[in-house]
């Protein structure tokens, strides 16, 4: 079994199209999507399209529950949600509202966006400094809160991460996709920074009964994606894009 593992897409459909592109050249079997997967400024819709044009097993991410649970309200102090909102239409939101929190994959694999219990959860990194530091094994067993599947996937922090735990558990977060830096503000101000613009994603093999898991960063053309950010008035994620920094 051989499969591509991608989060984190946020509408970006120029770094989903080469992803998709150097999978396949890959030969994998699947491909894996562990949310986080249309919101933002880039390219929403044909995002969606995109990925509608290929056999994806997909899990919902913190952020397309925020576009499905969008209100008026949120959308006016949003200009970004709003636009992505209008930009989707119905279809597109009802396939977000449809998906899946998380998933039993097989027997040996399972799949969340952040933890077993949480979308919103960092299952693997710690912030409370406002920068990314692995947490303890223990906390992160903790976290899994008795899942206890051989491989366990996960997306949300944007950080490529292979961790092979006390348990003889491994955990794969195969980066992101679309953004390589970011800011958030809860559970504290942090930053996730990669330093690099290149998309990101995993591919995951059964190999002689082991897991053999390969960070790929793939080059894509970030031109238009910058330029959708401009035209959002996302100066933000334009320096995030461009330089795979926060500062």
């Amino acid at each position: 079994m051989k499969f591509a593992l991608l989060s984190d897409i946020h509408s970006n459909v120029f770094a989903l199209e080469a992803v998709i592109q150097d999978a396949q050249h890959n030969g994998v079997d699947h491909m894996i999507n562990l949310g986080d997967i249309l919101y933002g400024p880039i390219a929403p819709k044909e995002t969606y399209d995109l990925l509608m044009q290929h056999e994806m097993i997909t899990i919902s991410g913190n952020q397309d529950r925020q576009i499905v649970e969008a209100t008026e309200t949120e959308m006016a102090l949003n200009p970004t949600m709003k636009f992505i909102v209008d930009d989707l239409g119905p279809k597109p939101i009802a396939w977000l509202q449809a998906l899946p929190f998380d998933m039993q994959f097989n027997d040996d694999v399972y799949l969340c966006h952040g933890t077993p219990q949480s979308d919103l959860i960092y299952l693997l990194e710690n912030v409370e400094f406002g920068y990314a530091r692995l947490r303890a094994d223990n906390e992160i067993i903790s976290l899994l809160n008795g899942q206890t599947t051989n491989l366990i996937c996960c997306g949300h922090t944007h950080t490529p991460r292979t961790v092979k735990l006390s348990t003889g558990q491994t955990i794969v977060n195969p980066g992101s996709v679309g953004l390589q830096a970011y800011t958030d503000n809860l559970p504290v101000v942090h930053s996730m920074e990669n330093f690099n613009t290149m998309a990101s994603y995993s591919i995951v093999e059964l190999n002689r009964g082991s897991w053999q898991i390969k960070h790929i960063n793939v080059p894509y053309d970030i031109e238009p994606a910058i330029e959708a950010c401009q035209q959002r008035n996302r100066t933000d994620w334009v320096h995030f894009i461009k330089t795979g920094r926060c500062l």
